[in-house]
């Protein structure tokens, strides 16, 4: 089993920037990469970024240039920096983890104001 906690998640006006944070504990090893979705309210949950245990990296076309996943290997955390933040990224985002199976995080909030 893997246990995913984010944090980092909060408040910020348009234009700004938030990082959020997901570190990993348990079955560490079976871990092939880790990412995040983001659902907003009355959506599906929408896939954002994502990054191998190799290093390479993905980004949703919405976020692209604005966003940044990055990895720490010792730390068995990766990161999100985001930067220019819209209203419409507004939404509750999740830490994800695939190996054998996929494993969640609790979520964490970002609100963008106008």
């Amino acid at each position: 089993q893997v246990q995913l906690v984010e944090s980092g998640g909060g408040l910020v006006q348009a234009g700004g920037s938030l990082k959020l944070s997901c570190t990993a504990s348990g079955s560490i090893f079976s871990i092939n990469g880790m990412g995040w979705f983001r659902q907003a309210p009355g959506n599906q949950r929408e896939w954002v970024a994502s990054i191998t245990t190799g290093g390479s990296t993905n980004y949703a076309d919405s976020v692209k240039g604005r966003f940044t996943i990055s990895r720490d290997g010792a730390e068995n955390t990766v990161y999100l920096q985001m930067s220019s933040l819209k209203p419409e990224d507004t939404a509750v985002y999740y830490c994800y983890a695939w190996s054998f199976k996929n494993y969640w995080g609790q979520g964490t909030q970002v609100t963008v104001s106008s």
